[in-house]
């Protein structure tokens, strides 16, 4: 006899930035538990699938109590006694439930916590851990990309651009690779206060968010730190930046006050050319407005034989935007983001689709993210290559770098750091018709 659902349950809980998500408890037929918590965003995309919000008083409107209501009516009905090992009917009977192209009346983050509870549930019943229930086929450890310097959105506007990033990837292991992230934090901090940089506080991935003249300043920032911690730049430890562009871009210029710069989207591309060659810049994600099409092309043709070109609010963890954008040659990588989504089938599906065209793609968690290490397991089940969680600081990031430490240590899967330039860089765009 398959295992079944039995009941599931929601309740409201506190995200990393102290506003309102979701915990969801799936029970199986055999009385195996499992709980997972639902991520949130703060700088989000407009084509992204819809966390529910009751904007009632409460939380200023950000309450989630409507969405939990869903799980525990609607949702639970509809699920009760279905076949927990069946991920796809699960999933598609969730969004057909919703009847929403964007998952906006029950809730992503409803459908989202479900599909995970589930799977979770079905692990803990299995006795085989997470990744290996969610396996798409050759596990492997993701690469890390870890913030170090914040900006946007998650620090004020200090800057414009959101995160620079460092791929600590010419090591021997993820260990040897986290322990180096370690050293280049906390040197980045003393620049930081040894130049005098007033700091804003701990940004909300866990990044420094110091006052800087401009993007181009966090850039030396961090390739200084890169060297003074002691390790050599672009070859063992390479930069990557969320540039975040659509919340600086306004009716068709990009508006750069760091810079004191107003670029059009070639004027933007140009510049983002010149400092891949100033710095040991690898991967630029979000280059350009998430609607800008003819730019995207423009920049993948300037720097994809070189750069990962990733795409985040661009593709929303999208299959149908991302296959568009591999018809049209824009970018080269895909963050994906399960909450973008708001199911673990159509997050497997853009895996997929990201592995049959050539792109790359990088697992990732949001700004508001929980203590929940599910992220680490998903990554490593997709055999993505790369994970974006944030910094080394704050137990939301840790719970996720502790989680591949132990998956590491416990089932020995392989690292391939210093396989990343080779695997990664060089990848073009090719159109798939």
């Amino acid at each position: 006899m398959p295992l079944t659902i039995q009941s599931l349950h929601a309740w409201e809980i506190l995200d990393s930035r102290g506003r309102p998500t979701l915990a969801v408890e799936a029970t199986l037929s055999d009385g195996t538990v499992a709980t997972v918590q639902v991520p949130s965003g703060a700088s989000t995309g407009t084509h992204e699938a819809v966390e529910l919000r009751d904007g009632d008083p409460r939380y200023a409107g950000k309450g989630t109590r409507r969405a939990a209501s869903h799980v525990n009516g609607e949702i639970a009905a509809a699920l009760h006694g279905r076949n927990a090992g069946d991920q796809a009917d699960i999933d598609n009977t969730l969004i057909a439930l919703d009847g929403t192209p964007n998952k906006s009346r029950l809730g992503a983050n409803a459908i989202l916590g479900v599909s995970c509870a589930v799977a979770r549930a079905l692990s803990a019943a299995r006795r085989q851990p997470l990744f290996e229930t969610l396996s798409l086929g050759a596990p492997r450890l993701p690469v890390p990309m870890i913030n170090i310097l914040s900006g946007g959105l998650h620090a004020g506007a200090n800057i414009e651009f959101q995160d620079f990033l460092i791929i600590p990837h010419g090591f021997d292991s993820f260990a040897e690779a986290l322990e180096a992230t370690v050293k280049i934090h906390g040197v980045a901090g003393q620049i930081v206060r040894r130049d005098g940089y007033t700091l804003t506080g701990v940004a909300d991935e866990g990044g420094w968010g110091p006052l800087l003249p401009s993007n181009r300043d966090a850039l030396a920032l961090l390739t200084n730190a890169i060297n003074d911690a002691g390790f050599e730049p672009g070859a063992q430890v390479s930069i990557a930046i969320d540039v975040a562009s659509s919340h600086f871009y306004r009716q068709g210029i990009y508006e750069l006050r760091s810079e004191r710069r107003s670029l059009s989207s070639a004027g933007l591309a140009a510049l983002l050319t010149d400092w891949t060659r100033q710095f040991p810049l690898v991967s630029i994600e979000d280059g350009l407005f998430e609607d800008d099409w003819p730019g995207w092309r423009t920049l993948t043709d300037k720097l994809s034989a070189t750069t990962q070109i990733l795409g985040d609010d661009f593709f929303t963890t999208n299959p149908a935007r991302l296959r568009r954008g591999i018809e049209e040659g824009c970018a080269n990588a895909v963050l994906v983001k399960m909450n973008q989504i708001g199911t673990l089938t159509e997050t497997f599906e853009v895996c997929r689709i990201a592995r049959e065209n050539g792109y790359a793609a990088v697992v990732s968690a949001r700004s508001g993210e929980t203590e929940d290490s599910f992220l680490a397991d998903l990554a490593t089940a997709t055999g993505a290559g790369q994970i974006k969680i944030g910094s080394i600081t704050r137990s939301e990031r840790l719970a996720k770098y502790n989680r591949l430490l132990e998956l590491e240590s416990r089932h020995g899967l392989p690292w391939q750091g210093r396989r990343f330039l080779g695997e990664i860089l060089g990848r073009r765009a090719t159109p798939s018709n």
